[in-house]
């Protein structure tokens, strides 16, 4: 398998990956998760890691399985790690795993910093914490747009854009409430050509549990178009 591909194909398996078993009768989902898990790091060719994932799956039946299913991710990231070392430049940072808040803020920060245009972020459970925690990255030029369900977006959210609107005047933004249940992802996009899927709501983001920061290069222009077509037929907060 060439090496872009091997990448992202552990990558993916990282993002998808189910919870830890709690009970030595593993799920046909899990099973077959694991077989993928199997099947693609011997494509990396490191018998350490290999031996290491191989072992771990082995010890599922027993009682501490939890600890088991853990070094088989600390496995399969020792895997992502070295797939993109060899991956290309371009492909490489597609998928971030972020730990704890500071990794998820450091992550973040370096997306909205990229943008020179337009920031546009998609998030259906949308609160505060994507002014006050995020939106200081965005340059203080580029448009930033933020598209919320108004189901269920938390009440601190409006009363927050209204007040940023009103201290920053040079900083342009934009928000909008979308039709109930039209939001599933939470997405960010970047000059309305990089389009990033966080495996996490921002409010909760590496608060619960790890999560990644995943780049969707194969379907960003696609997820662009959808999205932009959601953002036109929604109700404009301010």
């Amino acid at each position: 398998m060439e090496s872009e591909g091997l990448y992202r194909r552990i990558g993916r398996l990282i993002e998808v990956a189910p919870p830890a078993p709690t009970t030595p009768n593993l799920s046909p989902e899990l099973m077959r998760w694991l077989g993928q898990v199997s099947a693609i790091v011997k494509e990396t060719r490191d018998v350490a890691i290999s031996s290491e994932l191989e072992s771990s799956m082995a010890m599922l039946n027993l009682p501490n399985r939890k600890d088991y299913f853990q070094r088989i991710m600390l496995a399969l990231y020792k895997a992502l790690a070295s797939a993109e070392i060899n991956a290309p430049s371009s492909a490489q940072g597609a998928f971030i795993p972020v730990g704890n808040a500071f990794d998820a803020f450091t992550a973040l920060s370096k997306i909205l910093g990229s943008a020179n245009t337009d920031v546009f972020i998609v998030d259906p459970y949308m609160d505060e914490s994507v002014l006050t925690d995020f939106a200081g990255s965005v340059k203080e030029s580029v448009q930033l747009r933020l598209l919320a369900d108004q189901a269920t977006a938390k009440p601190s959210f409006s009363p927050a854009v209204l007040r940023w609107k009103a201290q920053f005047a040079n900083r342009p933004l934009e928000a909008r409430f979308a039709l109930p249940k039209t939001l599933h992802d939470r997405t960010i996009f970047i000059d309305r050509l990089q389009a990033w899927t966080v495996t996490q709501s921002l409010k909760d983001l590496a608060k619960r549990s790890p999560a990644e920061i995943v780049r969707a290069d194969d379907t960003a222009s696609l997820k662009i178009a959808a999205y932009e077509g959601i953002w036109c037929n929604s109700t404009i907060i301010v």
